[in-house]
């Protein structure tokens, strides 16, 4: 959906790409998770193998738990920078994405939430062919997000990805067009 957001001309906050700059070769980040979790995390390159961290924290809860102290904090500054920079800049609406939102409780802190839905065997095969993972991985990935029911409840807008790309762009481009005159109804 962000991709979508971003050719509409959105700004976009990208929790991913924030997360791969916080541990990047030299930083903070990086030398505490090698010294959590050991020197196997690392590439030859001295670049994080995540491949090989996410089997370790998606197999074990309390792992997970250990980098998530690690980066999320790390993680949260960046993107509350990165949104400050938008306002500054007079963006009227800018968009998180991130897959844990609701997980953090960080809707909070938001605007509003958007949820993108799509049914759990589209999702496994997607994250199968997206990650480069064996089906166990994924699954356990999955699981270690809250059921989609839980974030429907909270949202306040949900597009359905279950579809078509066309179906999904229609949504999108109708979101957009909702909130951004939202945004300049308020602004007047």
């Amino acid at each position: 959906m962000a991709r979508l957001l971003r050719k509409l001309g959105a700004p976009i906050v990208d929790a991913d790409r924030l997360a791969r700059e916080v541990v990047a070769p030299g930083s903070e980040a990086l030398a505490e998770i090698v010294a959590v979790f050991g020197n196997d995390m690392l590439l030859a390159s001295g670049e994080l193998d995540r491949k090989a961290l996410g089997a370790n924290v998606f197999a074990d809860a309390s792992a997970r738990e250990k980098l998530d102290a690690i980066t999320h904090p790390r993680i949260a500054k960046a993107g509350q920078d990165a949104m400050a920079a938008f306002a500054a800049n007079g963006e009227p609406i800018a968009f998180y994405e991130a897959a844990l939102i609701v997980e953090k409780n960080l809707q909070s802190g938001m605007h509003g939430l958007i949820v993108v839905a799509v049914p759990k065997d589209v999702q496994l095969d997607r994250l199968l062919a997206r990650d480069d993972i064996d089906a166990d991985e994924a699954r356990a990935r999955i699981a270690s997000q809250l059921p989609l029911a839980d974030k429907l409840a909270v949202a306040d807008f949900v597009i359905d990805n279950g579809g078509t790309p066309e179906d999904t762009e229609r949504q999108v481009q109708a979101l957009w067009d909702q909130l951004h005159n939202d945004t300049q109804t308020t602004s007047k």
